[in-house]
């Protein structure tokens, strides 16, 4: 493209960069909960969200976030672990590809994507999640976006 980066191309990069950032998140989640007990990490992250974002303890963010962590450590501890070292491992791989626009995994992304946003569907329908749906709804979009981001590429190479 000799007229410089599409509002479409900002938005993937910017896009990809975030599900970059989620998965390193994930992954220093899961390698934390190794080291951490989900009661610990609870408390850690309890008294930081409510104290630096989210204000009162007793205030309704404060509540919602109460929930999730409880929904999360009502897991049991292998799964949690091992949902946040793999689901981050495979993002970060995906991520890393499609940032050197490697064509043949654009494919790959949009299919690993595809099943992140059924199980986070699942899960939000199972645990009543006010998170995974936004969740959810970031993953359509990094989708759509990956996949105008194929075509183009392809369409650019022929």
């Amino acid at each position: 493209m000799a007229g410089g980066p599409t509002l479409t191309d900002r938005l993937f990069r910017v896009a990809v960069w975030l599900k970059g950032l989620d998965a390193v998140t994930q992954l220093l989640g899961g390698v934390l909960l190794i080291f951490f007990s989900p009661r610990e990490l609870t408390r850690i992250a309890h008294g930081v969200v409510t104290r630096d974002l989210l204000g009162p303890p007793t205030g309704a963010l404060a509540g919602h976030f109460e929930e999730a962590v409880q929904h999360f450590a009502g897991g049991t501890r292998a799964f949690v672990i091992g949902y946040l070292l793999v689901h981050g491992l495979i993002k970060l791989v995906l991520v890393i590809a499609l940032l050197r626009k490697a064509v043949r995994w654009y494919p790959v992304a949009i299919t690993a994507l595809g099943l992140f946003v059924l199980f986070e569907l699942a899960r939000g329908v199972q645990t009543h999640s006010l998170v995974l749906p936004a969740l959810t709804a970031l993953d359509i979009a990094i989708i759509v976006l990956v996949i105008k981001e194929y075509r183009e590429i392809r369409r650019d190479s022929a």
